[in-house]
Formats: structure tokens, C-alpha cells, sequence
């Protein structure tokens, strides 16, 4: 019997299982809507819906507590500042699971989780360096004058 037990193992350990559900939750918080396997997104959506709670309390405690979830200190900000606003008239369901087909290779369940009321904008932001911009940084190495050392 299954009492009390909530959450999937996801086939990890407890570590990396934290691990992952840190770095997801880092990456919605950010860029507002990820895909993910159907699987990881169902167990994702509660551990985020509380973080967005911590959120909206907005004390000291509850900075520490998303600190400690998050780990980045200019995401947990994003989460107090714009995120906690963005729900405060909202009881609870901050985010959603749609089902997004199979992936290619595995044909596993693929799903998109997004926040209800999302940005547009966040979507692929602050992702790395785009391929523009690595040109851009090769230009700059290749006209650089070189000096003869030796």
C-alpha cells in the first residue's frame, strides 16, 4: 500500500532527484514555460506551486526558504518581486501541465510546463550565448592585432 507516499522516484536517488527538481524549477522560473517529459512535469508542478506560495508570504523566512529551494539569489528576487505580485489575488494554481506528444527517439511522453499568466518575453532569455553572438566574439579575436612574444 501506498499511504502517504506522494512524488515519483523518477529512477534516481534522493539527491538527484532534489538536484533535478532545483534546476527545473530554476529554469521555469526563469524563462517562465520548459518542456520536459510528462513524468517530470507532473512531479515538478506541486514543488513549484508551493515555491510560488513562499513567495507570496514574502518575509525573511520565506526568502530563506526559496534560497535554499531555488539556489540563485537573482531567481528567488524574480520570485518575490514579479512572480508573487503577478499571483496575489490567485489561490493556487500557478502553473500547468499540457501534453505535448512523443519524443523522437524514446517516443516517452513529452509535456510543456508553463505558469498561467506568463510572460511572453521570458521565454528563451538569459538561455547562453546565441549564434550571433559567438560570431560576433570570433570577429573580435580574429581582429585583434598579434604581437610576437619570445
Amino acid at each position: 500500500m501506498k499511504h502517504r507516499i506522494k512524488g515519483k522516484k523518477l529512477n534516481r536517488t534522493s539527491s538527484h532527484r532534489k538536484a533535478l527538481l532545483k534546476n527545473m524549477s530554476q529554469a521555469l522560473i526563469k524563462h517562465e514555460q520548459i518542456i520536459t517529459t510528462l513524468v517530470k512535469a507532473k512531479t515538478l508542478k506541486p514543488y513549484f506551486d508551493k515555491l510560488i506560495t513562499i513567495g507570496k508570504k514574502g518575509d525573511l523566512s520565506a526568502r530563506r526558504q526559496a534560497i535554499s529551494k531555488v539556489g540563485d539569489i537573482k531567481l528567488v528576487e524574480k520570485l518575490f518581486s514579479t512572480l508573487a505580485k503577478r499571483y496575489e489575488t490567485r489561490n493556487g494554481g500557478y502553473s500547468r501541465v499540457l501534453k505535448a506528444g512523443f519524443r523522437y527517439g524514446d517516443a516517452a511522453p513529452m509535456a510543456v510546463i508553463e505558469l498561467v499568466d506568463r510572460d511572453e518575453e521570458a521565454r528563451g532569455k538569459d538561455s547562453g550565448p546565441t549564434q550571433e553572438q559567438k560570431n560576433s566574439n570570433q570577429n573580435a579575436k580574429e581582429q585583434e592585432p598579434k604581437t610576437a612574444t619570445g
